[in-house]
């Protein structure tokens, strides 16, 4: 892995391993709980709106995991 690449991860990871990651994570599971309910939308546009802030959450939650898979991936390749 080039050293770029690899000052990347390592400063993403930096950034996942502290409390203020964690805080966000708990904020982010508050979020995603009202939003993952449909019953209170009022239409399609507002549906797809939704839609669409739910992916970003789910993204972001998601993020640490899909980091660690690609470095570990990338570190298979260089082996």
């Amino acid at each position: 892995m080039n050293p770029e690449l690899q000052k990347y991860y390592e400063e993403r990871f930096s950034t996942m391993s502290g409390q203020g990651w964690r805080d966000l994570m708990e904020d982010v599971d508050k979020m995603i709980e009202p939003l993952n309910n449909i019953s209170t939308i009022a239409d399609e546009k507002s549906l797809q709106f939704r839609k669409g802030e739910l992916s970003i959450l789910i993204w972001l939650k998601n993020l640490k995991q899909i980091s660690e898979r690609a470095f570990e991936e990338l570190n298979e390749k260089n082996v």
